[in-house]
Protein backbone atom coordinates (compact mmCIF):
# COMPACT_ATOMS: atom_id res chain seq x y z
CA UNK A 1 0.00 0.00 0.00
CA UNK A 2 1.37 3.42 -0.93
CA UNK A 3 2.15 5.93 1.80
CA UNK A 4 2.42 9.64 1.10
CA UNK A 5 4.71 12.48 2.12
CA UNK A 6 4.07 16.22 1.86
CA UNK A 7 7.10 18.38 1.03
CA UNK A 8 7.24 22.12 1.68
CA UNK A 9 9.97 24.54 0.66
CA UNK A 10 9.94 28.32 1.02
CA UNK A 11 13.20 29.58 -0.45
CA UNK A 12 14.07 33.12 -1.44
CA UNK A 13 12.89 32.36 -4.98
CA UNK A 14 9.72 30.28 -4.83
CA UNK A 15 7.04 28.62 -2.73
CA UNK A 16 6.87 24.88 -3.45
CA UNK A 17 4.52 22.15 -2.29
CA UNK A 18 4.44 18.54 -3.41
CA UNK A 19 3.04 15.14 -2.55
CA UNK A 20 4.97 12.01 -3.47
CA UNK A 21 4.40 8.33 -2.74
CA UNK A 22 6.44 5.46 -1.36
CA UNK A 23 7.93 4.75 -4.77
CA UNK A 24 9.20 8.33 -5.01
CA UNK A 25 6.70 9.22 -7.73
CA UNK A 26 5.29 12.74 -7.84
CA UNK A 27 1.56 12.60 -7.16
CA UNK A 28 0.96 16.33 -7.48
CA UNK A 29 2.98 19.51 -7.07
CA UNK A 30 2.52 23.26 -6.90
CA UNK A 31 5.10 25.97 -7.35
CA UNK A 32 4.84 29.74 -7.30
CA UNK A 33 7.72 32.14 -7.89
CA UNK A 34 7.94 35.07 -5.53
CA UNK A 35 7.02 38.33 -7.29
CA UNK A 36 9.97 40.64 -7.94
CA UNK A 37 9.39 44.08 -9.43
CA UNK A 38 11.10 44.92 -12.71
CA UNK A 39 14.63 46.18 -12.18
CA UNK A 40 14.93 44.82 -8.66
CA UNK A 41 17.55 42.26 -7.60
CA UNK A 42 15.45 39.95 -5.47
CA UNK A 43 13.35 40.54 -2.36
CA UNK A 44 13.93 41.66 1.18
CA UNK A 45 13.49 38.78 3.59
CA UNK A 46 10.45 40.44 5.19
CA UNK A 47 8.79 40.65 1.77
CA UNK A 48 9.69 37.06 0.92
CA UNK A 49 8.25 35.85 4.21
CA UNK A 50 5.06 37.82 3.57
CA UNK A 51 4.61 36.39 0.06
CA UNK A 52 5.15 32.83 1.33
CA UNK A 53 2.63 33.40 4.12
CA UNK A 54 0.04 34.57 1.59
CA UNK A 55 0.81 31.85 -0.95
CA UNK A 56 0.90 28.78 1.31
CA UNK A 57 -2.83 28.59 2.24
CA UNK A 58 -3.86 29.20 -1.38
CA UNK A 59 -1.45 26.61 -2.73
CA UNK A 60 -2.41 24.09 -0.05
CA UNK A 61 -6.02 24.48 -1.16
CA UNK A 62 -4.99 23.94 -4.77
CA UNK A 63 -3.08 20.82 -3.72
CA UNK A 64 -6.12 19.54 -1.79
CA UNK A 65 -8.21 19.75 -4.95
CA UNK A 66 -5.91 17.20 -6.59
CA UNK A 67 -5.08 14.96 -3.65
CA UNK A 68 -6.73 13.94 -0.38
CA UNK A 69 -4.37 15.50 2.15
CA UNK A 70 -5.82 13.35 4.95
CA UNK A 71 -3.73 10.51 3.46
CA UNK A 72 -0.43 12.26 4.23
CA UNK A 73 1.78 10.13 6.51
CA UNK A 74 4.73 12.49 7.04
CA UNK A 75 5.79 16.07 6.36
CA UNK A 76 9.24 17.29 5.36
CA UNK A 77 10.47 20.86 5.18
CA UNK A 78 13.76 22.70 4.61
CA UNK A 79 14.36 24.81 7.70
CA UNK A 80 17.47 26.76 6.69
CA UNK A 81 19.96 27.22 3.85
CA UNK A 82 22.85 25.09 5.15
CA UNK A 83 23.54 22.49 7.86
CA UNK A 84 25.81 24.76 9.87
CA UNK A 85 25.52 26.70 13.09
CA UNK A 86 24.02 30.12 12.52
CA UNK A 87 22.60 29.38 9.06
CA UNK A 88 19.32 31.25 8.92
CA UNK A 89 16.94 32.96 6.52
CA UNK A 90 13.52 34.19 7.68
CA UNK A 91 11.84 33.02 4.47
CA UNK A 92 12.15 29.40 5.62
CA UNK A 93 10.05 30.15 8.70
CA UNK A 94 6.89 30.21 6.59
CA UNK A 95 7.45 26.65 5.44
CA UNK A 96 8.49 25.42 8.87
CA UNK A 97 5.38 26.94 10.45
CA UNK A 98 3.06 25.40 7.87
CA UNK A 99 4.77 22.01 8.08
CA UNK A 100 4.75 22.02 11.89
CA UNK A 101 1.07 22.91 12.08
CA UNK A 102 0.13 20.22 9.56
CA UNK A 103 2.24 17.50 11.16
CA UNK A 104 1.12 18.18 14.73
CA UNK A 105 -2.54 18.45 13.75
CA UNK A 106 -2.33 14.99 12.22
CA UNK A 107 0.10 13.52 14.73
CA UNK A 108 2.54 12.48 12.02
CA UNK A 109 6.35 12.81 11.79
CA UNK A 110 7.88 16.14 10.89
CA UNK A 111 11.39 16.04 9.42
CA UNK A 112 13.62 19.09 9.08
CA UNK A 113 16.51 19.30 6.63
CA UNK A 114 18.42 21.96 4.69
CA UNK A 115 18.46 23.37 1.20
CA UNK A 116 22.16 22.67 0.66
CA UNK A 117 21.93 18.99 1.56
CA UNK A 118 19.21 18.61 -1.04
CA UNK A 119 21.43 20.16 -3.69
CA UNK A 120 24.34 17.95 -2.65
CA UNK A 121 22.29 14.77 -2.73
CA UNK A 122 20.79 15.62 -6.12
CA UNK A 123 24.20 16.42 -7.57
CA UNK A 124 25.94 13.27 -6.38
CA UNK A 125 23.20 10.99 -7.58
CA UNK A 126 22.81 12.73 -10.93
CA UNK A 127 26.59 12.63 -11.46
CA UNK A 128 27.22 8.95 -10.82
CA UNK A 129 24.24 7.23 -9.25
CA UNK A 130 24.83 5.64 -5.87
CA UNK A 131 28.61 5.35 -6.17
CA UNK A 132 29.58 8.82 -4.91
CA UNK A 133 27.62 8.43 -1.67
CA UNK A 134 30.25 6.01 -0.43
CA UNK A 135 33.11 8.43 -1.10
CA UNK A 136 34.33 11.83 -0.06
CA UNK A 137 33.62 14.32 -2.82
CA UNK A 138 34.62 17.88 -3.66
CA UNK A 139 31.35 19.62 -4.49
CA UNK A 140 30.79 23.09 -5.91
CA UNK A 141 27.43 24.58 -4.96
CA UNK A 142 27.15 27.77 -6.99
CA UNK A 143 23.89 29.69 -7.11
CA UNK A 144 22.34 33.05 -6.25
CA UNK A 145 23.06 32.57 -2.56
CA UNK A 146 26.24 30.49 -2.51
CA UNK A 147 29.60 30.12 -4.20
CA UNK A 148 30.86 27.30 -2.04
CA UNK A 149 33.48 24.62 -2.51
CA UNK A 150 32.45 21.81 -0.17
CA UNK A 151 33.98 18.61 1.14
CA UNK A 152 31.02 16.24 1.12
CA UNK A 153 31.10 13.05 3.18
CA UNK A 154 27.98 11.02 2.35
CA UNK A 155 25.99 14.31 2.49
CA UNK A 156 25.65 13.91 6.25
CA UNK A 157 28.84 15.86 6.87
CA UNK A 158 29.54 18.90 4.70
CA UNK A 159 32.60 21.08 5.28
CA UNK A 160 33.12 24.40 3.51
CA UNK A 161 36.63 24.56 2.05
CA UNK A 162 36.28 27.75 0.04
CA UNK A 163 33.79 30.46 -0.85
CA UNK A 164 33.47 33.96 -2.23
CA UNK A 165 34.68 36.71 0.05
CA UNK A 166 32.10 39.13 -1.32
CA UNK A 167 29.61 38.68 -4.17
CA UNK A 168 28.13 35.28 -5.04
CA UNK A 169 28.32 34.03 -8.61
CA UNK A 170 24.56 34.00 -9.05
CA UNK A 171 24.35 37.57 -7.79
CA UNK A 172 26.92 38.69 -10.35
CA UNK A 173 25.03 36.95 -13.15
CA UNK A 174 21.68 38.38 -12.03
CA UNK A 175 23.08 41.91 -11.79
CA UNK A 176 24.38 41.71 -15.33
CA UNK A 177 21.04 40.34 -16.53
CA UNK A 178 18.95 42.97 -14.74
CA UNK A 179 21.27 45.68 -16.08
CA UNK A 180 20.42 44.37 -19.56
CA UNK A 181 16.70 44.58 -18.83
CA UNK A 182 15.92 40.99 -17.92
CA UNK A 183 13.72 40.00 -15.01
CA UNK A 184 15.05 38.48 -11.81
CA UNK A 185 16.43 35.82 -11.65
CA UNK A 186 18.21 36.42 -14.95
CA UNK A 187 20.49 33.39 -15.31
CA UNK A 188 18.56 31.71 -18.11
CA UNK A 189 18.51 34.87 -20.24
CA UNK A 190 22.19 35.56 -19.60
CA UNK A 191 23.04 32.03 -20.71
CA UNK A 192 20.85 32.37 -23.80
CA UNK A 193 22.59 35.56 -24.90
CA UNK A 194 26.05 34.22 -24.07
CA UNK A 195 25.50 31.25 -26.34
CA UNK A 196 25.07 33.64 -29.27
CA UNK A 197 28.56 35.09 -28.87
CA UNK A 198 31.19 33.44 -31.10
CA UNK A 199 34.13 35.65 -30.10
CA UNK A 200 37.09 34.20 -28.22
CA UNK A 201 37.23 35.62 -24.69
CA UNK A 202 39.94 35.52 -22.04
CA UNK A 203 38.28 35.98 -18.65
CA UNK A 204 39.99 37.59 -15.67
CA UNK A 205 39.14 35.91 -12.37
CA UNK A 206 40.28 36.67 -8.83
CA UNK A 207 41.16 33.53 -6.84
CA UNK A 208 43.51 33.01 -3.92
CA UNK A 209 43.79 29.38 -2.93
CA UNK A 210 40.25 28.10 -2.41
CA UNK A 211 38.82 31.59 -1.85
CA UNK A 212 37.53 33.84 -4.61
CA UNK A 213 36.32 37.40 -5.09
CA UNK A 214 33.54 38.19 -7.57
CA UNK A 215 32.69 41.80 -6.77
CA UNK A 216 35.07 42.96 -9.48
CA UNK A 217 33.18 40.91 -12.07
CA UNK A 218 30.19 43.24 -11.93
CA UNK A 219 32.46 46.24 -12.46
CA UNK A 220 34.22 44.54 -15.37
CA UNK A 221 30.92 43.78 -17.07
CA UNK A 222 29.67 47.32 -16.60
CA UNK A 223 32.92 48.64 -18.06
CA UNK A 224 32.60 46.35 -21.08
CA UNK A 225 29.07 47.58 -21.74
CA UNK A 226 30.23 51.19 -21.41
CA UNK A 227 33.02 50.46 -23.90
CA UNK A 228 30.47 49.31 -26.47
CA UNK A 229 30.73 45.54 -26.17
CA UNK A 230 27.57 43.71 -27.17
CA UNK A 231 25.26 42.21 -24.51
CA UNK A 232 26.09 38.77 -25.94
CA UNK A 233 29.81 39.36 -25.39
CA UNK A 234 29.31 40.68 -21.86
CA UNK A 235 27.08 37.75 -20.87
CA UNK A 236 29.65 35.27 -22.17
CA UNK A 237 32.45 37.11 -20.38
CA UNK A 238 30.50 36.99 -17.12
CA UNK A 239 29.89 33.24 -17.31
CA UNK A 240 33.48 32.49 -18.35
CA UNK A 241 34.79 34.41 -15.34
CA UNK A 242 32.70 32.14 -13.13
CA UNK A 243 34.02 29.11 -15.03
CA UNK A 244 37.63 30.21 -14.67
CA UNK A 245 37.04 30.75 -10.94
CA UNK A 246 35.84 27.15 -10.65
CA UNK A 247 38.92 25.87 -12.48
CA UNK A 248 41.34 27.73 -10.22
CA UNK A 249 39.57 26.77 -6.99
CA UNK A 250 39.40 23.14 -8.12
CA UNK A 251 43.13 22.99 -8.81
CA UNK A 252 43.84 24.46 -5.37
CA UNK A 253 41.55 21.93 -3.69
CA UNK A 254 43.08 19.02 -5.56
CA UNK A 255 46.49 19.87 -4.14
CA UNK A 256 45.13 19.34 -0.61
CA UNK A 257 42.67 16.57 -1.46
CA UNK A 258 44.21 14.64 -4.35
CA UNK A 259 42.17 11.96 -6.05
CA UNK A 260 38.73 13.03 -4.86
CA UNK A 261 35.91 13.26 -7.42
CA UNK A 262 34.75 16.80 -8.23
CA UNK A 263 31.07 17.61 -8.88
CA UNK A 264 29.56 20.95 -9.91
CA UNK A 265 25.98 21.79 -9.00
CA UNK A 266 23.64 24.71 -8.39
CA UNK A 267 21.65 26.90 -10.74
CA UNK A 268 24.65 28.78 -12.15
CA UNK A 269 26.37 25.50 -13.01
CA UNK A 270 23.58 24.57 -15.43
CA UNK A 271 25.24 26.84 -18.00
CA UNK A 272 26.62 24.91 -20.98
CA UNK A 273 29.24 27.64 -21.46
CA UNK A 274 30.59 27.16 -17.94
CA UNK A 275 30.57 23.38 -18.29
CA UNK A 276 32.43 23.42 -21.62
CA UNK A 277 35.12 25.82 -20.32
CA UNK A 278 35.72 23.82 -17.13
CA UNK A 279 35.69 20.35 -18.70
CA UNK A 280 38.07 21.42 -21.46
CA UNK A 281 40.62 22.16 -18.71
CA UNK A 282 39.50 19.58 -16.15
CA UNK A 283 37.84 16.72 -18.06
CA UNK A 284 37.34 14.65 -14.90
CA UNK A 285 34.93 17.14 -13.30
CA UNK A 286 31.30 16.00 -13.19
CA UNK A 287 28.56 18.44 -14.11
CA UNK A 288 24.97 17.83 -13.10
CA UNK A 289 22.67 18.06 -16.15
CA UNK A 290 20.86 21.37 -16.42
CA UNK A 291 17.47 19.96 -15.46
CA UNK A 292 18.97 18.81 -12.15
CA UNK A 293 20.57 22.10 -11.13
CA UNK A 294 17.81 24.44 -10.01
CA UNK A 295 16.35 24.84 -6.53
CA UNK A 296 13.39 22.55 -7.24
CA UNK A 297 13.36 18.79 -7.55
CA UNK A 298 11.74 15.50 -8.32
CA UNK A 299 12.42 12.63 -5.93
CA UNK A 300 14.44 9.72 -7.23
CA UNK A 301 12.66 6.42 -6.78
CA UNK A 302 15.64 4.63 -5.28
CA UNK A 303 14.81 3.01 -1.97
CA UNK A 304 18.41 2.06 -1.25
CA UNK A 305 19.91 5.52 -1.40
CA UNK A 306 18.89 6.86 1.99
CA UNK A 307 20.65 8.54 4.88
CA UNK A 308 19.89 10.29 8.15
CA UNK A 309 19.84 13.95 7.27
CA UNK A 310 16.77 15.21 9.03
CA UNK A 311 15.69 15.88 12.58
CA UNK A 312 12.20 14.78 13.49
CA UNK A 313 9.85 15.93 16.20
CA UNK A 314 8.48 12.41 16.61
CA UNK A 315 11.43 10.13 15.90
CA UNK A 316 15.19 10.07 16.31
CA UNK A 317 17.38 11.65 13.62
CA UNK A 318 18.88 8.25 12.82
CA UNK A 319 15.43 7.02 11.89
CA UNK A 320 14.59 9.84 9.53
CA UNK A 321 15.56 8.56 6.12
CA UNK A 322 15.26 10.50 2.86
CA UNK A 323 15.90 9.69 -0.79
CA UNK A 324 18.23 11.60 -3.03
CA UNK A 325 16.64 14.13 -5.31
CA UNK A 326 17.27 15.57 -8.73
CA UNK A 327 16.57 19.21 -9.46
CA UNK A 328 14.42 20.12 -12.43
CA UNK A 329 13.29 23.19 -14.26
CA UNK A 330 9.88 21.80 -15.11
CA UNK A 331 6.83 23.18 -13.38
CA UNK A 332 6.12 19.85 -11.67
CA UNK A 333 8.71 20.17 -8.95
CA UNK A 334 9.30 19.07 -5.43
CA UNK A 335 11.39 21.05 -2.97
CA UNK A 336 15.03 20.24 -3.61
CA UNK A 337 15.42 17.91 -0.61
CA UNK A 338 12.20 15.89 -1.24
CA UNK A 339 11.84 14.02 2.03
CA UNK A 340 10.60 10.45 1.86
CA UNK A 341 10.64 8.56 5.15
CA UNK A 342 10.80 5.12 3.62
CA UNK A 343 12.14 2.91 6.34
CA UNK A 344 11.11 4.50 9.62
CA UNK A 345 7.99 6.42 8.79
CA UNK A 346 6.44 4.95 5.68
CA UNK A 347 6.98 1.28 6.41
CA UNK A 348 3.87 -0.78 5.64
CA UNK A 349 1.45 -1.18 8.51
Amino acid sequence: MSRYTLGIDTSNYATSLAVFDTAGEVVCAKKRFLPVKAGQLGLRQSDALFHHTVALPEMMQELAQEFDLTQIDAVGVSQKPRPVEGSYMPCFLAGVNAATAFAHAKGIPLVLTTHQQGHAAAALFAAKGEQLFAEKVLLFHISGGTTDLLLCDQVRRITTLGTSTDLYAGQAVDRVGVRLGFGFPAGAEVSRLAAQCTEEIKPKSSVKGMQCSLSGLENQCNALLAAGKTPEYVCKYCLLCVADTVVKMTKAAQKEYPGLPVVCAGGVMSSDIIRAWVQKRLPQVYFVPGQYSSDNAIAWRSGRITTALGKSSTLQPSQALIPWTASTRTRFCLPSWCLLLRKAVLRPS
